[in-house]
């Protein structure tokens, strides 16, 4: 259900009426115009709006009664909910009595277009006003008689806290093969919830690099955004680099929706992927021999939440003996699936590198899963990692960079980790279907 019109009438001593407080929704309007198309009618003008009210309740006979019949009330879809709104709109008025006082019933009229704005946002109702008086504020705010724009459905209304999440995930390829050249990319987000009194409060959110972070490139903002120093725009991965890009710190001042939002993205370029990996397998008789070594860079921070190797094995029987040995943390073993799940934990050991080495014998009594690029020797380790508190770019928000302007001093919570996505390491003996200079989505 939707709401094309809403009026808010008194009836004062003597049987005069006056309309208090009218609100038309465009978007609804345009809707009804767009369903109805020739058989349309227009929501009536106030003074019209008036009359047929006054004829409706048996107190005026000025105006002509339709000559179609009209439909009985309770026939009409969704006609509880409308009740339910104009019932609670009522309560909002009257307060904790049942007749209005008229300095108290100014104080709330005064209020039903943000009111409105919560309980029935562009027309469709999701809830009723609580009953009783508002809080009056008890510090003042700067935003006076500011308009609350459309897009934002309500005010906060409680303990302010800001929060920032920073999560920057990289892709690679890796073939360990000279003919083609590994393949890596990084790329950033920022989201934010912000729940900070006002209309539109003002926040500033600052990213920071070390000071020998590389610039960051491909920068897209959210239109909340109210202001942007060009030169943070213009720096783009497709330029070459000559050194005089812009390397932060990246300001980006905004007013923030109700709801989490990602603030902003970005690219970055590192000189190397985080984990590197050799694959290689061999095919002796109905049996693979399979190497794999696995070495986190030192510029790396040795503390995942969690970090896992799947190599899945296509195209084949199912697997039957699996004599594999890892030196470091746990290997898991579905025979069903043809997959081999290495488990290496939160750490790796202090020299940074790990290996798997062993045989695997496909004689089960059932095909394995099939895959129409995996066929033969092509074959793929598959990286799944998280680490907390770090990025590959350096790229951090700093808790007392976050600027907030409103009439409650907010708690402030930043937070990065970076992630792996489409982390592939293709056995080096095999082909890999994928083309240098593309990477696999």
């Amino acid at each position: 259900m939707t709401v094309r019109g809403l009026w808010i009438i008194s009836h004062e001593n003597g049987g005069n009426l006056s309309i208090r407080f009218s609100r038309r929704f465009s978007t609804v309007e345009h809707r009804a115009k767009s369903l109805a198309g020739s058989s349309y009618v227009a929501v009536p003008e106030e003074s019209t709006f008036l009359q047929l009210l006054l004829t409706e309740l048996g107190l005026s006979d000025s105006v002509d009664v339709p000559p179609d019949p009209r439909p009985p009330l309770a026939s009409l879809l969704s006609v509880s909910q409308g009740l339910t709104l104009l019932a609670g709109l009522q309560t909002f008025l009257l307060g904790s009595g049942s007749k209005p006082d008229s300095e108290g019933l100014g104080s709330r009229l005064a209020m039903v277009p943000s009111v409105l704005l919560q309980v029935c946002p562009l027309g469709t109702p999701l809830d009723v006003p609580l009953p009783g008086t508002p809080a009056t504020p008890t510090a003042p705010t700067s935003v006076g008689t500011q308009k609350q724009p459309a897009w934002k459905t309500g005010l906060h209304r409680g303990r302010a806290v800001v929060n920032v999440g920073l999560i920057e995930t990289v892709r690679s390829m890796q073939y360990g093969n000279r003919s083609r050249q590994d393949l890596w990319d990084v790329y950033g987000t920022v989201t934010c919830k912000c729940e900070v009194e006002g209309v539109l409060p003002n926040v500033t959110v600052t990213l920071s690099l070390p000071p020998n972070g590389s610039p960051l490139q491909d920068i897209l903002v959210h239109p909340c955004v109210t202001s942007l120093d060009s030169s943070i725009l213009t720096a783009s991965s497709v330029d070459n680099y000559d050194g005089s890009a812009f390397s932060g710190p990246y300001k980006f001042p905004f007013s923030p929706p109700l709801e989490p939002f990602r603030l902003c993205s970005y690219t970055s370029e590192v000189p190397v992927p985080p984990i590197l990996g050799s694959y290689q397998l061999k095919e002796e008789e109905n049996q693979l021999r399979v190497s794999v070594t696995l070495k986190l860079h030192e510029s790396i921070k040795n503390s995942f939440e969690f970090c896992n190797a799947h190599l899945p094995f296509f195209n084949r029987d199912q697997m039957g003996v699996v004599d594999m040995k890892v030196s470091s943390g746990q290997l898991d073993v579905s025979k069903e699936k043809n997959l081999l799940v290495w488990v290496l934990g939160q750490k790796f050991p202090k020299s940074r590198e790990v290996t798997m080495e062993g045989k695997i014998n496909f004689s089960g009594p059932t095909p394995g899963p099939s895959d129409p690029l995996c066929t033969k020797l092509t074959a793929y380790v598959k990286l799944h990692f998280k680490v907390p508190d770090m990025t590959l770019s350096g790229c951090y928000v700093d808790q007392h960079s976050v600027q907030v302007y409103s009439s409650a001093k907010p708690r402030i919570v930043t937070s990065r980790e970076l992630q792996s996505k489409e982390y592939y390491i293709w056995n080096s003996t095999g082909t890999a279907p994928v083309s240098s200079g593309q990477m696999m989505m």
